[in-house]
């Protein structure tokens, strides 16, 4: 789903259709080389058959950036390929939208899709529905379980949460009021969603980009921080990987040690949950060994 004031509607326009093959348009393009890393030439195709449905059928449909409609589905797509969905996952992505923001109904879909993937879309539509009007924590938790119990495939929740994040990273065309506000539903809503999933990634990300929108100074100055303090540690943060891996092979284990820096939102609320300035907070790297 686009949030509202992010899609803006003009009048429809006889685009050319998109190539398949050698010339086949830019926007799949991209992403197809992604897809061709896990999918075999008959799932890519069945999703470029998605793309250029979805492409026809939000012809006209432009974001408040400017940017043609299509664009918005095929990134919640690519999104969703870079944690190696299945085919029909992407392909209902990249229509997730054509149900509730255009004259598709679901049947067409499962005529020219399948009914699994019309089923996904039918899924998302059926989400976007529910709207979140209470801040309180109890509630927020009561309809988090109410999107998780709508959902009979998991795959729904996946595309939807995608669906956040890419509107997340381009909030920046509405206005602050509304900006906030879909922040904070985010916060409360969707990172905690991402996080039960175990998709860290977007939780982090969620969380960081709703603060950002929140609290734009405050994410500034942590930020600004957190570079500052990364320019003194990124060295040491490597000798401690390369003593920890040593003492590993001296032991005859075997193991995997990642790094990470602590997110912006992670780091803010530790601060003032124990109220403390950035200079008295010491864990903001982790080291993890799998």
């Amino acid at each position: 789903m686009l949030i509202p004031s992010l899609r803006k509607r003009h009048p429809p326009t006889h685009k050319p259709v998109p190539s398949f093959g050698p010339g086949r348009d830019l926007k799949f393009q991209d992403i197809e080389t992604l897809l061709e890393t896990y999918l075999s030439k008959q799932e890519i195709a069945n999703i470029y058959h998605a793309y250029i449905f979805g492409y026809q059928a939000h012809a006209g449909q432009h974001r408040a950036s400017g940017e043609s409609y299509i664009s918005h589905p095929v990134e919640v797509a690519r999104i969703l390929a870079g944690l190696h969905m299945d085919s029909k996952a992407i392909s209902a992505a990249i229509l997730h939208d054509v149900i509730e923001d255009t004259p598709t109904a679901k049947k067409q879909l499962s005529r020219g899709f399948g009914k699994e993937v019309a089923e996904l879309v039918d899924g998302v539509s059926k989400l976007s529905k529910v709207s979140f009007t209470d801040q309180a924590e109890v509630q927020a938790e009561n309809f988090r379980k109410m999107l998780m119990a709508m959902t009979r495939d998991i795959r729904v929740i996946m595309i939807k949460l995608a669906d956040r994040l890419h509107n997340m990273r381009t909030l920046g065309a509405m206005r602050e009021e509304k900006r906030k506000r879909i922040a904070r539903e985010t916060l409360e809503i969707y990172a905690p969603i991402a996080s039960r999933l175990g998709i860290q990634a977007f939780k982090y990300e969620l969380e960081d980009l709703s603060f950002k929108a929140i609290h734009p100074n405050r994410y500034a100055a942590l930020e600004k921080a957190v570079k500052h303090r990364r320019g003194n540690r990124k060295g040491l943060l490597k000798k401690i990987e390369n003593a920890i891996n040593k003492r590993l092979r001296q032991d005859g284990l075997t193991g995997k040690i990642s790094s990470r820096e602590k997110h912006i939102y992670g780091i803010y609320t530790k601060m003032k949950q124990k109220r403390l300035s950035f200079d008295e907070v010491f864990d903001v790297y982790a080291i993890r060994i799998v």
